[in-house]
């Protein structure tokens, strides 16, 4: 795959099924093979528990200079907290994460569907993150309060990212909102989530979305989730070649 600062194409978590492996080098790490075909990967076990830096480290080395890694937001913050009293679980996953170094792409906060923006206490977190990392921050809301004009005006003031998430658990979750200098796309699995691959057709036209958001100065992520299945890494592979057919991956 052509190595690019402009579009990131990847799956979340960078297993390799079986009926795939061909498209990967067959020698090395599971990391290592898949870094030397995709040019990024979402890291979401972070979610569930917490890695030492260290490890981040380990990651970091297993993969080319120009890869980047998403890392989503722990639980504990978003689902278990609900964003109010995290600071301290704030700091110490900020401090893991640093471990990618250079490698580090953006943070992705996935909000509970329930979670809807709470004054005082929602952008309070939005602030303490911003004041505490400088780097690319999207936020996958499901709740339709965060949808509000108000809302993405914060989110816009703190270069935060909105993710554009298939399906939409809301109306205006389907397309990239907020802050528009990064675009990323969540890709879940349509119609039956996680498990869903993807219609030639529909890649054709997410590729197309790829590009003029590209050829619109935004940096594009746009990672595939429909895993349970293994499907992601097949839709990554067809949209990558698809990209690639143009000729304009590299911006």
């Amino acid at each position: 795959m052509s190595r690019a600062d402009g579009i990131r194409i990847g799956t979340a978590a960078w297993s390799i099924p079986k009926p795939h492996a061909h498209a990967f080098p067959a020698e090395g790490s599971h990391l290592e093979r898949y870094g030397a075909t995709f040019n990024a990967v979402e890291i979401n076990s972070s979610f569930y528990r917490p890695h030492r830096r260290s490890t981040y480290e380990r990651w970091a080395s297993a993969v080319p200079d120009d890869f980047r890694f998403a890392v989503k937001m722990p639980k504990a913050i978003t689902h278990e907290h609900r964003l109010a009293d995290s600071d301290a679980l704030l700091d110490r996953f900020l401090f893991e994460v640093a471990g990618l170094g250079g490698r580090l792409g953006p943070i992705l906060v996935q909000l509970p569907p329930k979670l809807s923006f709470q004054s005082g206490s929602s952008d309070a977190f939005l602030h303490g993150l911003r004041d505490r990392f400088s780097g690319d921050v999207v936020c996958e809301p499901r709740h339709a309060s965060w949808f509000a004009p108000d809302v993405d005006g914060l989110l816009e003031e703190l270069e935060i990212a909105r993710v554009a998430a298939d399906p939409a658990p809301v109306s205006g979750a389907g397309a990239p909102g907020a802050w528009r200098g990064l675009s990323y796309y969540r890709l879940h699995g349509s119609p039956r989530i996680y498990y869903s691959p993807y219609e030639a057709e529909t890649l054709s036209k997410i590729t197309a979305r790829l590009l003029d958001d590209r050829l619109q100065g935004r940096a594009v992520w746009c990672i595939f989730d429909n895993t349970a299945a293994f499907a992601a890494t097949h839709d990554a592979l067809v949209t990558c070649a698809m990209v690639e057919g143009t000729g304009k991956l590299d911006g």
